[in-house]
């Protein structure tokens, strides 16, 4: 079993090679959360919906973070 610490940007890249060179049931990640917070009632994590996303496939690669094609107009 391999354990990694990560969190952030890097952190996803590192992970997402990972997970394309280590069995994915022996990867273990534990994710930063210090910077998560609360927005008028949602909880906001950045470091774990950017493991999350990237690991999906469906991180902004322009962007390094986010959803690819998401929008930011109210």
């Amino acid at each position: 079993m391999l354990v990694v610490l990560t969190g952030g940007t890097g952190g996803a890249k590192l992970i997402e090679g990972l997970s394309h060179e280590v069995d994915p049931a022996e990867l273990t990640i534990i994710c930063n959360t210090a910077d998560d917070f609360v927005h008028h009632g949602l909880n906001i994590s950045p470091d774990l919906d950017t493991i999350m996303y990237t690991l999906a496939g469906l991180s902004d690669p322009e962007q390094g973070w986010g959803i690819r094609g998401d929008t930011f107009t109210v």
